[in-house]
């Protein structure tokens, strides 16, 4: 497991340009989406520039769903072969460095805590943990001093257990499918962690967004890379922590939007009339700007 000078960079300024969307089989007629694709200024990162564009041209509005994210909503009334929409932003990262777990059992257990936070406690079928990873977890638990320590020892636990496989379709995988493969790609391993830290009372939600693949990013130096996600736990704030890297959320991270798993965040999700099958692509680009 990382330790806790992990994650201790220099402030980063990053441009992301992610262009995604859907080649037709046969065309579509007309086509209705949600982009999450543009990411917010917070106390963690300072948005200096962001813009979508979207091919063709679409009759679109914005607003902040729930979770607080910027969604653009936007529809495609006339014949269609393909869909293509590019957010290009440029964000500065200022995430603090890991700090010690602050808060004792019977905070995080405490009914105050369950109430504000009863979405990110939600168990389905997507993040059930199946019962040999909750046994695990609840001896993790019962060992831990704090809910932290226990949270990052959990990341680990699954870090360890289950390997990142590449994407090959745009499907959603049960926690437990993931869990008795040892094997799924990032979102999988996000849904495995968030069940299982829910299991015990902490509650957990996903956060999309990006992160730079080199632990130590050239300025200058334009890299591919892949939209990216990553845990955060609630310990008096939202502590983030990639349990796919099993390493703290760092200021190489841009976070987009955080829900309740995958199903909230979705950086590109529509319908369409016509044609037969539709075919995502996806190509992201990320430059470490200073």
């Amino acid at each position: 497991m990382a330790g806790l000078d992990q994650g201790r960079a220099v402030l980063m300024q990053l441009r992301i340009v992610h262009t995604t969307g859907y080649e037709y089989d046969g065309g579509a007629t007309a086509s209705y989406n949600e982009a999450r694709l543009t990411p917010a200024t917070s106390a963690e990162q300072i948005v200096v520039h962001s813009r979508l564009d979207i091919t063709p041209t679409p009759w679109t509005y914005s607003y902040r769903d729930y979770f607080g994210t910027q969604v653009a909503a936007f529809e495609v009334n006339e014949p269609h072969d393909s869909l293509r929409v590019t957010a290009v932003a440029t964000v500065h990262t200022n995430r603090p460095a890991p700090a010690p777990p602050a808060l004792a059992w019977s905070e995080v257990l405490s009914d105050e805590v369950a109430d504000r936070q009863c979405e990110y406690l939600a168990m389905d079928a997507l993040v059930q943990p199946p019962d040999d990873l909750a046994q695990a977890v609840r001896a993790i638990a019962a060992k831990a001093r704090r809910p932290g320590a226990a949270a990052r020892q959990i990341c680990a636990l699954v870090h360890a257990e289950v390997t990142r496989v590449p994407v090959t379709v745009d499907s959603l995988t049960p926690a437990s499918e993931a869990w008795q493969l040892r094997s799924g790609i990032c979102r999988d391993i996000n849904h495995v962690v968030i069940g299982a830290l829910r299991s015990v009372g902490i509650p957990a939600r996903y956060v999309s967004g990006y992160a730079h693949p080199d632990p130590e990013p050239a300025v200058g130096t334009t890299v591919s890379g892949q939209a990216h996600c990553w845990v955060e736990w609630w310990d008096a704030r939202w502590r983030g922590y990639d349990a796919v890297r099993d390493e703290p959320v760092s200021n190489r991270h841009i976070g987009i939007a955080a829900g309740r798993d995958y199903r909230d965040v979705r950086p590109l999700s529509g319908i369409y009339s016509g044609g037969n099958t539709s075919e995502m692509f996806v190509d992201v680009q990320i430059t470490r700007l200073a």
